[in-house]
């Protein structure tokens, strides 16, 4: 049985009709957000997750006792199926605690898990400094009971960024293929076949992390990123493309693979209407004997329309090269790989300037 699964069962079987017993008339929402692949439900019997369990979160409105509902709920067992209950907690350190019945408010809830309440507004750090791993588990974990919406508005507010927005994390995804495709010839070339794979890997990890922000899907972290990407749009077309390009005896060949898949995210990314389209075939670097798709022009034409006035001025403070491409360290899962950073947010906040972000 999958988490979901159990921990819908679990909320349906024997949390929810004691808290509306207890409540009476009050509302309240019963989810699972946050922490662990079961919340995705990418969890398996071969990774079923650390603290797999039955879990859940209950959540009342601000102003309401929740101590009656607690000393009620301490009645209840802490094992369900022959696993640990886990409830939802917004002080441990992996956001739940076993078999210690936890309630809080919405803003308590995303606050413990964002470093900010999105129903206070979401401005352009919040956005930034907050890694997509953390946003698909906000938004796509199940959510059992929620009558009257406490985290339905925060959960829309946090379902894709503003388009201004989507443009920068856009252009740095491109910069980011811009600056080493011409290097899996380079190396290659040089007879350097080692650093010609490891790139090839770089850039094809780099590729499908491009694909979830066409898709307008918050990726996952590494553990899941070949799980998520499986179920995106494009992944029929990239899949075997990317298979190709790391499978490849020939640099030729990785190369050749790599300049597809970005021809194919290069037209999907034309379709977005974001920008000016640009021409998705590859063409040649410079005067040397290397393909690539010169992502750069994608780069000057998403961030050419930006016209917010808070992302149009980081763009300009960030600076740029002659060929009109910026200099974009984009969101703090394109500038940042330390899990520790990404998994703490007073650490994700302080990684502000890292960013570009001033105040």
């Amino acid at each position: 049985m999958s988490g979901q699964e159990l921990s819908r069962r679990f909320h349906a079987e024997v949390v929810g009709p004691v808290v509306r017993g207890g409540l009476g008339e009050i509302p309240y929402a019963a989810a699972m957000l946050g922490d662990g692949s079961d919340v995705l439900g990418y969890d398996d019997d071969i990774s079923p997750d650390h603290d797999f369990g039955p879990k859940v979160q209950l959540v009342l409105p601000p102003g309401v006792d929740p101590e009656p509902l607690l000393a009620v709920l301490a009645q209840l067992p802490t094992r369900y199926e022959g696993y640990p209950v886990l409830y939802g907690s917004t002080s441990s350190s992996n956001g739940w605690s076993q078999g210690q019945p936890a309630v809080s408010t919405p803003e308590e809830l995303f606050r413990a898990r964002l470093g900010f309440d999105p129903a206070a507004g979401i401005d352009l750090a919040d956005w930034l400094t907050t890694p997509t791993q953390i946003l698909a588990t906000l938004t796509s974990g199940p959510v059992f009971h929620d009558q009257a919406g406490l985290l339905t508005e925060r959960r829309e507010a946090l379902r894709w960024y503003p388009d201004d927005v989507w443009r920068y994390v856009l252009a740095a995804a491109w910069l980011r293929i811009d600056q080493e495709e011409p290097f899996v010839g380079r190396t290659g070339g040089s007879g350097d076949e080692l650093g010609s794979r490891i790139i090839t890997a770089r850039i094809a990890r780099d590729q499908m992390k491009l694909a979830f922000l066409i898709d307008r899907r918050w990726a996952p972290y590494s553990k899941w990123l070949g799980r998520g990407f499986a179920d995106l749009r494009l992944a029929p077309l990239l899949t075997p493309l990317l298979q190709a390009a790391l499978s490849a005896d020939l640099w030729r060949e990785r190369e050749a693979n790599l300049c597809a898949a970005s021809s194919v995210l290069a037209e999907a990314t034309n379709d977005l209407q974001l920008a000016e389209p640009v021409d998705p075939a590859p063409r040649q670097f410079f005067d040397r004997d290397i393909r690539v798709l010169d992502a750069a022009r994608l780069v000057v034409a998403l961030t050419a329309v930006i016209s917010d006035p808070q992302v149009r001025r980081l763009v300009d403070s960030l600076g740029g090269r002659l060929d009109g491409t910026h200099r974009l360290p984009g969101n703090v899962d394109q500038a940042v790989d330390s899990v520790d950073v990404l998994t703490n947010h007073a650490l994700r906040r302080d990684a502000g300037p890292t960013l570009g972000l001033s105040g």
